[in-house]
């Protein structure tokens, strides 16, 4: 399964390209660490100075790399699968094996994170509820209260 990315996050994911190896690394921690934490402003904009960028550049590109591992990690694509879905943006293959291996180092710690943040589906605590709905279908609550009339 291939991933479909849009026109927006592969525009977040042409920065990549511009930097050093050791910045894109950095970038996966950030990605990580967003979703961990939430947004830090300041974490952009020490790193824009650095790259000599705007901090938007440096946030589209922390969020565009985010959605590609949360989105991989969340479909639990395969190795080759991620590399065609990352293949098809024309980065260099030593950046392509350098987004495979912060796939592969962090995609369990992502889905674990994303397990916290997905939202408990209602449920019941105990069988009281089907004790109501077997009474009620068999008539005793009828009986009980007595048809309406």
């Amino acid at each position: 399964m291939l991933l479909d990315l849009s026109e927006e996050h592969r525009e977040h994911l042409a920065f990549l390209p511009q930097v050093d190896s050791a910045v894109v690394a950095e970038f996966g921690r950030i990605a990580v660490e967003f979703l961990r934490r939430g947004s830090n402003p300041k974490i952009y904009d020490g790193a824009a100075r650095k790259l000599n960028v705007s901090s938007d550049t440096v946030q589209h590109g922390v969020e565009g790399l985010t959605y590609l591992l949360t989105e991989s990690s969340k479909l639990m694509i395969s190795e080759l699968d991620f590399q065609d879905s990352v293949f098809v943006l024309g980065f260099s293959e030593e950046l392509n094996k350098l987004l495979l291996q912060l796939y592969l180092d962090n995609r369990k710690e992502i889905r674990t994170i994303l397990s916290e943040l997905a939202p408990d589906l209602p449920s019941y605590h105990s069988l009281e509820w089907r004790l109501d709905v077997q009474n009620f279908q068999n008539g005793k609550y009828l009986k009980i209260k007595g048809p309406r009339r």
